[in-house]
């Protein structure tokens, strides 16, 4: 996770303004927030994954003991889609507290994600603050390295 400030390429928007399936899937990160196993960090952390179909993903931060396996909410919520068949995300919301900062999903979260949609939007809600801040994928990880930007040799 990487808390930000907000920038030019950010748009902050108040729970209220949002639209309903936006405030329905972050209402689901933040219920996913409470489940969050992070006795280390004591940083818990929920994302709801919208699905291109309207279905929605939870996920929670997992952490354990040796922390290189600990994995973020944002890929909780992948793998439990696509374990479903699930590979067509519109949106992901993400919601942790830092002071009165937004997170944003971490470097490994990006990348998965970008995996699937490389200019998903997505919702960072810190619930201190009552505010939403829209950014997208391809702003914060642009020419990333995804299916649609590599050729692998068959």
């Amino acid at each position: 996770m990487a808390p930000v400030g907000i920038t030019a390429e950010m748009e902050v928007s108040t729970i209220q303004e949002i639209d309903p399936t936006i405030s329905q899937l972050l209402e689901r990160s933040i219920n996913a927030r409470k489940a969050s196993h992070s006795p280390y960090s004591k940083f818990p952390v929920g994302a709801a994954l919208l699905c291109k179909d309207g279905t929605i993903f939870t996920g929670c931060n997992v952490e354990n003991a040796s922390f290189g396996v600990t994995i973020c909410a944002e890929r909780t919520a992948v793998v439990k889609a696509v374990s479903e068949g699930y590979k067509e995300f519109e949106a992901i919301a993400v919601c942790a507290v830092m002071e009165e900062k937004f997170v944003t999903p971490c470097g490994a979260c990006r990348q998965v994600l970008a995996e699937f949609n490389p200019r998903m939007k997505i919702y960072l809600h810190n619930s201190s603050m009552e505010k939403v801040a829209i950014t997208s994928l391809s702003h914060l990880l642009p020419d990333s390295f995804n299916p649609e930007n590599v050729k692998f040799l068959s």
